[in-house]
């Protein structure tokens, strides 16, 4: 299995590792001398073996190309990432989803597989597994393995209630993800579970944390704040700080993706969020979403006018750009607004918000006074 992966990257060309965050950029002809290299079953050139030396301690002197270093063509598409849905079903019933539904349904074994290879094939890097809960699905495991047999960078986005499993864990240890993300909704079982609306949830996350914390496998942490846990902000940061690599506190939450309001009523009050200025976003040009069904959009919000990647194939991204600039113009209540200039919002989820009727000031500089 390879060792590193060597990949075009828009206009420029990387060298990474699995379960490593250190990467480098390369020029086009020492990307066309690895590809030669693996070609030929060259061993490892001297300089690649010195700059992994120096940036993971991997030792790769005298090894051969081939077995050791995965190169990835360069593609028409030129995508760089996606998230994926494998499915939307999910073992928890937090009332703060967004999701405008969480049915546990999906592409079958086959497809799926088709799925990956067109991802690939798309120049797809950095894939994140996505749900509802990734890890419930009878064929993540297989997927993993694919994606990361295809010399894709790896994310997981779980609530953790599987990473006790050991076929879960052994995986992770055997193919390192990039990159492993533990939603953290509480700091006790009687706060944990009853957000989650699922008994012993609590219980099977902290056996999760546990178990990846023994296996060595790195984990980050997202802090999910809302007014049901605000009181144990402390104790949740307390958790991160001794199973988690790093966390991050998120206390904005959104409407579901369809402007179903429901999920504005867990907002605690005081842990707004203060993002930065938007100023433009490449969702549509250099990543996409894709549903359990194959169906591609610009990004997990933003689904007007899907398109069905398993029907059209790869020729039905080349339409994805125009249809994610055509949901970035600003229209409805964002039209002609004072503030764009300074907005922290996307377009997309800005729509939610307004299609949801919420409050301005859980999303827009209207409502807060600012400005600025």
């Amino acid at each position: 299995m390879h060792q590193v992966i060597v990949s075009p990257q828009s206009d420029k060309f990387v060298i990474v590792r699995p379960g490593a965050r250190k990467g480098m950029h390369i020029p086009h002809a020492m990307y066309r001398e690895l590809s030669d290299a693996v070609s030929s079953g060259s061993p490892v050139p001297s300089w690649l073996a010195d700059a992994s030396r120096k940036a993971w301690g991997l030792e790769l002197s005298g090894q051969p190309s081939k077995e050791t270093v995965l190169v990835r063509p360069i593609t028409r598409l030129n995508y760089s990432r996606a998230t994926w849905e494998i499915n939307k079903g999910c073992n928890f019933n937090c009332e703060h989803c967004y999701l405008a539904e969480r049915k546990f349904e999906g592409l079958p074994r086959d497809e799926k597989s088709q799925l990956l290879a067109m991802l690939r094939d798309a120049g797809v890097l950095w894939l994140q597994f996505t749900g509802g809960e990734p890890t419930i699905d009878r064929d993540f495991p297989d997927a993993y393995r694919e994606a990361y047999g295809a010399g894709m960078m790896i994310e997981i986005l779980t609530n953790g209630s599987r990473l006790h499993q050991p076929r879960t864990i052994d995986l992770l240890v055997s193919m390192p993800p990039h990159k492993v993300t533990v939603s953290l909704y509480g700091a006790s079982a009687d706060t944990f579970d009853s957000l989650t609306r699922k008994t012993g949830a609590f219980r099977l996350l902290m056996k999760g944390l546990s178990a990846a914390r023994e296996a060595g496998v790195s984990l980050e942490l997202a802090l999910i704040i809302t007014k049901y846990n605000a009181h144990e902000v402390e104790a949740m940061r307390a958790i991160g700080d001794e199973y988690a690599t790093t966390y991050s506190e998120y206390g904005n939450i959104s409407p579901t993706y369809d402007g179903n309001p429901e999920p504005l009523a867990a907002q605690a009050p005081g842990f707004l969020n203060k993002s930065t200025v938007f100023n433009g976003c490449p969702a549509g040009h250099t990543f996409f979403h894709v549903d359990p069904h194959g169906w591609v959009t610009m990004c997990k919000v933003g689904r007007e006018n899907p398109i069905n990647l398993m029907a059209e194939g790869l020729p039905g991204l080349l339409r994805l750009p125009a249809i994610a600039d055509a949901q970035m113009l600003r229209s409805g209540g964002c039209s002609g607004c004072q503030l764009s200039a300074t907005c922290r919002v996307c377009r997309p989820l800005a729509k939610a918000y307004q299609e949801a009727k919420a409050p301005l000031e859980t999303y827009c500089q209207h409502g807060n006074g600012d400005a600025a």
